[in-house]
C-alpha cells in the first residue's frame, strides 16, 4: 500500500514537471488579471474611503472572487483550445494543495466583515486555521489521514468564527480553553488514534 502510495506520488511529480511549461502559458494571463483587480480595489477603496474594518474587508473579499472565478475560467479556455482536460490528475492536486489555505483566507475575511471580536478569542480560532492548512500542506508527504485532520481544524475554527463574529460576538470564553481544545484536546486524540491503529496494524 506504501509502495503504490509512493508511486502515485512520484507519478504526479513527474507529470507537474512535464506540464510546467502549459502552467507557466496559463499563469501569464492570471497574475495580470490579479495585478489589474488589485489596482482597481485599491483605487476604488482609496476613492470612496473604504476605510472601516467591514467595508475594506469587504472590498477584498469581492477583489479576491473576482480573481478566482477569471482564474478558473482563463484556465478552462486554455485546456478547452490545447484539447486538453481541464480537471486533470496533476491540476487536481495543485487545487488540493491551494484550497485549504484560500478557504483559510476567505473564513478570515468574513470574520472581520461580520463584526469586532474580543482578540484573545479571535487569536486562537486562526491560529487553529492556518495550523489546518499546515497540516493539510504535511499531508502531501505523509498518510492522507494528515490532509483530513488538517480540514478539521479548518472546520471547526472556521465554525468557531463564524458562531463568534455573527451569533455572539461578546461570548465570555476564555482563550486558554480554545487552545487548550485545538492544540491540546484534539492532538491528543489524534495522537491516540495513530497509536492504536499503528500498534494494531503491526500485529496483523
Amino acid at each position: 500500500m506504501e509502495t503504490k502510495w509512493a508511486v502515485e506520488n512520484l507519478q504526479t511529480i513527474r507529470n507537474l514537471m512535464e506540464r510546467s511549461a502549459v502552467y507557466r502559458r496559463t499563469l501569464a494571463p492570471i497574475m495580470l488579471l490579479a495585478g489589474v483587480s488589485g489596482v482597481a480595489a485599491a483605487a476604488g477603496g482609496l476613492l470612496f474611503h473604504l476605510d472601516s474594518t467591514t467595508g475594506f474587508a469587504l472590498l477584498w473579499l469581492i477583489a479576491a472572487l473576482i480573481v478566482v472565478a477569471g482564474a478558473f475560467l482563463i484556465a478552462r479556455q486554455q485546456a478547452m483550445r490545447d484539447k486538453e482536460p481541464f480537471w486533470s490528475p496533476p491540476t487536481k492536486r495543485v487545487a488540493q494543495a491551494m484550497l485549504p489555505s484560500l478557504t483559510a483566507g476567505m473564513i478570515v475575511g468574513v470574520t472581520f466583515v461580520l463584526g469586532d471580536v474580543d482578540l484573545t478569542l479571535l487569536l486562537p480560532l486562526l491560529w487553529a486555521l492556518f495550523y489546518g492548512c499546515a497540516l493539510h500542506a504535511a499531508g502531501f508527504f505523509m498518510p492522507r489521514g494528515v490532509r483530513w485532520f488538517g480540514w478539521i481544524y479548518i472546520a471547526l475554527a472556521g465554525g468557531g468564527l463564524c458562531y463568534l463574529t455573527a451569533v455572539n460576538p461578546n461570548l465570555d470564553l476564555s482563550g486558554h480553553w480554545v487552545m487548550g481544545f485545538f492544540f491540546g484536546g484534539l492532538q491528543l486524540i489524534y495522537g491516540a488514534y495513530l497509536y492504536l491503529t499503528e500498534r494494531k496494524t503491526s500485529s496483523a
